[in-house]
């Protein structure tokens, strides 16, 4: 099976240990994205829906450089740091997948990071 490893200046600039997305078997296999700004790197927002937003558009950088969309995703994981945050990042979902969402699991956040509200990671349709 191939692989091809996906990057785009137009998302956050993942860690040096792993990649922003995989593309093998027909899917992109998008990394957990943070919410940082592709040019500074810094988290952008101090809301759960700012921050929700900017996790959404680097996910959406990642799956276009992929040769994907938003529209042929199939799956996301939802990691929070505070699940009482889900209400919020659930408001900032339904405006990016208002009918027919992909499916959706959460989690919580094994590590506290100063300033890190969401994770999101995706499965779509290469």
């Amino acid at each position: 099976m191939a692989r091809h490893i996906v990057f785009t200046p137009k998302a956050a600039k993942p860690p040096p240990t792993y990649s922003q997305a995989v593309k093998a078997a027909g899917l992109v296999f998008v990394s957990g994205t943070s919410p940082a700004d592709a040019v500074t790197g810094a988290f952008v927002g101090g809301t759960i829906q700012e921050q929700t937003r900017q996790c959404l558009t680097n996910v959406r950088a990642i799956l276009e450089e992929a040769g994907s969309s938003m529209d042929k995703a199939v799956s996301f994981t939802v990691v929070l740091a505070d699940e009482d945050d889900f209400a919020g990042m659930n408001e900032e979902w339904l405006r990016w997948f208002p009918s027919n969402p992909p499916a959706r699991q959460g989690a919580k956040l094994p590590v506290r990071v100063p300033g890190l509200k969401v994770s999101i990671a995706a499965v779509a349709e290469a």
